[in-house]
């Protein structure tokens, strides 16, 4: 069986650049080619990448260059700040990413929110208990401004807003989630981070249960228990959870992938499932990592779909 007829149809299963080079964190890959990330991840056998800083943000070159590497582009990540600003501003910083992601074909585009995050020159860089948070009518708020440039981005891009929670960000925790997405109108569609939510403290299959009609693009990442523990105990900042390892490929880690399988192949999910590992290449090499990830996402469908 190859690895497409392993997924559903309409599953697609692709792998971000973070394994090589990591996107906030220059020193880790820096060295690493766009040509050796790009061949080795259609060598591991996935059908498509997100975008990474090496990347061209241009669609003439950047559409040759997948091409070239038979791969699609899944999606991309996009830093909004409209939990700070208003859609309108918003609306004129998104639109060459948003033009990009239209001309190479992707549907959906991940919105991970990087307005009011801790003040510092790297935000990341602060320590977890230092993250910021929403009052309920500011969170109200931001729900109301999302809507409305999800609406847009539908309208004048045909591009469905994929919302990131993530650690460190204004909705990270799954109350914290819920208190957005309860209010928001029901277009404005979730990424599922398996990793994140682990990382946060509450398992992935609760939103699920709670949001499964309303996921549209899902990244798989792993973690490492130990480091978690070391990270939360010592309160660590993001990024450096980041250099020690927290996150992995599925099947480096301790999460269960099946429940993932059940939800993909019963609920019809259509779309990209992509296998993202924030971790130094130089402790962990990529090719081998991203093989090992999707040989064990690919392993939890056989028996899914032999009896759905």
């Amino acid at each position: 069986m190859s690895h497409r007829e392993s997924l559903p149809s309409g599953v697609r299963l692709g792998c971000s650049p973070l394994s090589w080079t990591n996107d906030v964190l220059e020193d880790l890959g820096d060295n690493t080619p766009l040509a050796q990330c790009l061949s080795e991840m259609a060598q591991a056998g996935y059908e498509g990448t997100e975008l990474g800083r090496k990347y061209p943000r241009n669609a003439e070159t950047l559409a040759p260059l997948l091409t070239t590497h038979g791969l699609a582009l899944a999606s991309g990540w996009y830093s909004g700040r409209l939990a700070e600003r208003e859609v309108d501003e918003e609306w004129e910083e998104v639109a060459s990413h948003a033009q990009l992601l239209r001309a190479l074909g992707c549907k959906v585009m991940v919105y991970g929110e990087c307005g009011a995050m801790a003040p510092s020159v790297s935000p990341l860089d602060e320590k977890m208990s230092c993250r910021l948070t929403l009052s309920g009518q500011q969170m109200a708020d931001y729900a109301t401004r999302l809507a409305a440039f999800d609406a847009r981005l539908r309208r004048h891009y045909g591009i469905r807003l994929a919302y990131h929670h993530h650690l460190m960000m204004v909705a990270e925790t799954f109350q914290e989630i819920c208190q957005l997405f309860d209010v928001l109108s029901g277009e404005v569609g979730l990424l599922l981070d398996t990793g994140h939510a682990m990382a946060a403290g509450f398992d992935y299959r609760r939103l699920i249960d709670r949001y499964g009609l309303r996921i549209c693009h899902i990244h798989l990442k792993d973690v490492r228990p130990a480091v978690l523990e070391r990270v939360r105990g010592q309160d660590l900042s993001f990024n450096a959870a980041v250099r020690a390892g927290m996150f992995s490929v599925p099947g480096d880690g301790c999460i269960d992938f099946g429940p993932l399988a059940d939800f993909v192949v019963q609920s019809g999910y259509q779309g990209w499932m992509v296998v993202e590992a924030e971790q130094d290449p130089a402790m962990m090499p990529p090719f081998a990592a991203v093989k090992r990830g999707r040989a064990a996402i690919e392993a939890c469908f056989p028996s899914v779909m032999a009896v759905a």
